[in-house]
């Protein structure tokens, strides 16, 4: 799937992507990040991401690799 670009949706904790072929997928946040092993810090990252790089939390979660980046997140946390 070639990707144009990603958008954040405030109002339903969402992402549109839009596509090259002209599909529109909407990423519901709260789905994407059931299940994740998350803390705090890595959920505050988590919201972040998806608010300044829709691009790249769509990208992460369609790879299946979400859990691989908060669990580096969490790894970078100082005590």
């Amino acid at each position: 799937m070639n990707i144009i670009y990603a958008t954040y949706n405030i109002h339903h904790y969402s992402i549109g992507v839009y596509t090259y072929a002209g599909y529109f997928l909407l990423i519901d946040c709260n789905k994407a990040e059931e299940g994740l092993k998350t803390t705090p810090c890595s959920e505050c990252a988590l919201n972040a991401l998806a608010i300044d790089e829709p691009l790249e939390y769509a990208r992460l979660y369609l790879d299946g690799n979400m859990q691989m980046w908060v669990d580096a997140e969490d790894s970078l946390e100082v005590w």
